[in-house]
């Protein structure tokens, strides 16, 4: 099976660095037990207030599933408008410029 890189990202107001960090521990360790999940990467960015994620699944069938309850979670918590892309990880060029795989 081949990995798989989930990125999600949507407009957010914010918090955002610190504030971001110790409104969304819960979560993370929340996201932390999903199924396939690898790691995740946060993403933020104030100028364009966008925030997000990248994430590494261990397949296609996990990081769809993920995406549907984050969708869920997502629109509880007010985003009701959000990117996501899902991209098979070509392994052997990514270990050449040091993917953490």
């Amino acid at each position: 099976m081949t990995d798989v890189i989930l990125e999600i990202h949507f407009h957010s107001r914010g918090p955002w660095h610190q504030q971001l960090e110790d409104a969304c521990r819960g979560l993370a360790e929340e996201i932390a037990q999903a199924p396939g999940l690898k790691w995740k990467i946060w993403t933020e960015n104030r100028d364009t207030r966008l925030a997000g994620g990248i994430y590494l699944f261990a397949n296609e069938a996990d990081a769809e599933d993920f995406l549907l309850t984050h969708r869920k979670r997502l629109e509880a918590l007010g985003v009701t408008e959000f990117e996501s892309h899902l991209y098979e990880v070509n392994e052997q060029l990514s270990l050449i410029t040091r993917a953490p795989l």
